[in-house]
């Protein structure tokens, strides 16, 4: 399918990488954690340790350091929360909307562009993003948003809306279960065309009904990422 002329857009930044510079492309690896790998029902995926293992041990047989991937992904670990209305088919909120990055927690993470704070907030639902900072971006004239989900309480302690931030410049650190909404370590990326009224939050996964304006105002974070 061809890209829209905001995708070419995003594929055509030169950005800073999210995660240590150091680690090359060769050693990122994409996973599937969709209702659609068998393997996954051999695991508990409601418990955060059991998930944990499964995407370390992955990580180890693939002799790679980061793992990714989630973009549009139905997955079922949401069916563990109320937060995500699994209650009725229709409106169960399972389709993942930005990319994960599976790492250890602690682990830095730098603004792939310039920017400045938009917003942030520790969202504690259970299963939500808990810590979670937003930057806003000015490239060329074209506005738009980048969500960091799934981070350290450090990482939003001292922040000031409107502070500018330099590309590759350190904004945070990966969190543990305890504080990032029970999950693995990792980071939640998603890009945001249009942020509306949301602050230091903005929907992460989303149903088959709405699923149509999501794609379009959450485009895919590999094309900015050069990850495709």
């Amino acid at each position: 399918m061809p890209l829209t002329s905001f995708e070419t857009f995003l594929n055509s930044i030169e950005i800073h990488p999210l995660i240590e510079p150091t680690i090359s492309k060769d050693e990122y690896i994409a996973i599937d954690l969709s209702i659609y790998n068998t393997e996954l029902k051999k695991i508990n995926i409601s418990s955060s340790n059991d998930l944990e293992e499964f995407i370390w041990n992955y990580l180890k047989l693939k002799n790679a350091k980061v793992t990714y991937g989630g973009y549009l992904e139905k997955r079922g670990i949401y069916q563990r929360s109320n937060y995500f209305n699994q209650k009725k088919t229709e409106t169960e909120r399972n389709i993942h909307l930005g990319l994960d990055l599976w790492i250890e927690s602690e682990t830095p993470i730098f603004a792939p562009l310039e920017g400045r704070i938009h917003s942030f907030k520790n969202n504690t639902n259970y299963g939500d993003y808990g810590p979670t900072i937003i930057l806003e971006h000015n490239v060329d004239g074209t506005i738009f948003y980048t969500l960091y989900g799934h981070l350290s309480l450090d990482s939003i302690e001292n922040l000031k809306i409107g502070v500018q931030v330099q590309q590759g410049e350190q904004i945070a650190t990966l969190g543990t279960a305890e504080v990032n909404g029970d999950y693995p370590p990792h980071l939640h990326f998603q890009i945001i065309k249009d942020i509306e009224n949301y602050k230091g939050d903005y929907p992460g996964v989303a149903n088959q009904q709405n699923l149509d304006f999501f794609k379009e105002n959450c485009p895919d974070p590999t094309l900015l990422l050069k990850l495709s």
